[in-house]
Parts: C-alpha cells; structure tokens; sequence
C-alpha cells in the first residue's frame, strides 16, 4: 500500500503524538548520520523532549561540543546566513507558493486570450468582453507577431547563406568553364600574339592623336584578337587578351 500524505498540523491525541516522536527522533538521527557518512562534513544533532529528562545527541557529546565550539568561531554574519526557524521557514514557504500562484495565473490568462484570439478569427464577436480582456488580447496578438517575425528574419538568415554558399559554387565553376586553354606549344605563334599585344598597347597610347583608334580597328591583327574562336565542340575560347573571365549570360545568383 502506498503512503499517505501526512498532514503537517500538531498531534492532539497524546499517545499518538509520543509515537510519532519516538519514530520520527529515530529516523532524524539516522539521516544526519547518513548525511555526515555521505558528503563527508560535520554534522550533530540536539533533541529535546518533554518524555525525556535528558535530551538525545548524535554522535555524541563530545562531538557535539566540538561542533558547536567551531560553529561559535565563525562570524555573526555567516553564522545566520542560512539559519531559519519555523516562523521564517514558514514565511519562505508562503512566498514562494505566491510566485508559483502568480506564474500558473499568468500562464492560464495567456492559454484563454490565444484560445479567444483564435475564436475572434473565425468570427466570434468581441462585444461582451472589458477594456482589459481587450488589453490582454492585444498584448498577446503583438507576441505572436513578434514571434512570425522573428521565424521570418531566422528564415531569410538560414536562406541567404544557403544562396551565398551555392552562389560561389556555381561562380567557381562558371569560370573554370569559360577559363581560356593553355596556349599551343608554338613559340612562332606566342611570338606573334606578344608582338601584336605590344603594337596594340602602342596603337593605344597614340589615341590621343586624330583617328588613332579608328586606325587601329582597321588592322587585321586587331579582328584577330577581338573576335572569339569557336571551336567545334560548342565551346566558347576567349581571346589571348581577355584575362577577366566575365560570364556571358546575367544569372540572378551571381554577384
């Protein structure tokens, strides 16, 4: 059988009352001992009773007046830092079971305004209910709010990098295709392309004279250089002189 729970209120029966102590006294020296064997600290243990003439000491008196003395030794402040008696312990208790009233109110309160809000949409009628029911349903309508906003902006976070990491994937490969190949072997040709590139860069700096650049579009070598090669397996060689890789084609991806 499972135990009851015992209600914390003084014994008015005598015998009953002479029981309890002789059986709760057994079971408190007990758990001090138990907890001095486990953790390891001093620990002692007082009882007086009216059944008694003298009071009952754990673990003995020479260990109590050993305690006791260490606990004299110690300052004020820290010898009442943690004491308590019955009148205060009761007092915690009392405060404490107010902020739990208080929580589990505040917490039914927004349960009834998220269940009326959800009524409001699908048609129910506000009429009825006061300036703070009111007030209560708008505090709790802004928090959803904020929390849609919220999933939002953490959405469209998670989504740009997503895009920025695909972005540079595909810009990366983008130019390893479009990368020019490896000139031929023939220096005759290098040669040629070197001595082209110096008369362009020559042709160039003459621009400022009358119809210099118009001169220099007429040259063959010029067609060559600006005209891409298109190779019969469909792709696209880029001149010698072109060493910025763009893309050919807007993608809304890349940068």
């Amino acid at each position: 059988m499972t135990r009851k729970k015992v209600k914390l209120c003084y014994i008015v029966n005598d015998s009953a009352r002479k029981a309890t102590f002789k059986k709760r006294k057994k079971g408190l020296l007990k758990k001090v001992s138990e907890l001095s064997t486990l953790c390891g600290i001093d620990a002692c243990a007082i009882v007086y009773s009216p059944y008694d003439n003298q009071p009952d000491v754990w673990p003995s008196h020479h260990g109590v007046q050993r305690i006791v003395s260490q606990f004299k030794r110690m300052p004020e402040m820290e010898q009442s830092k943690k004491m308590v008696n019955q009148d205060s312990f009761l007092r915690q208790r009392i405060m404490k079971s107010n902020d739990q009233l208080k929580k589990q109110m505040k917490d039914n309160r927004e349960k009834e305004m998220t269940e009326l809000m959800f009524q409001t949409l699908v048609g129910r009628s506000l009429h009825p209910f006061n300036i703070m029911d009111l007030n209560d349903l708008g505090w709790t309508i802004n928090q959803y709010l904020k929390d849609i906003h919220k999933f939002q902006s953490d959405t469209n976070n998670r989504m740009s990098l997503a895009v920025g990491s695909s972005s540079s994937s595909s810009s990366a490969a983008a130019a390893a295709l479009l990368a020019p190949p490896p000139p031929p072997p023939d220096h005759g040709v290098m040669r040629n392309v070197g001595e082209n590139s110096q008369a362009a860069a020559a042709a160039a700096a003459a621009g400022n004279s009358s119809g210099g650049f118009e001169q220099m579009e007429k040259q063959p070598w010029f067609m060559d250089l600006m005209s891409p090669q298109v190779n019969f397996g469909g792709d696209i060689m880029l001149p010698f002189g072109d060493t910025s890789h763009t893309p050919l084609w807007s993608n809304k991806f890349l940068p």
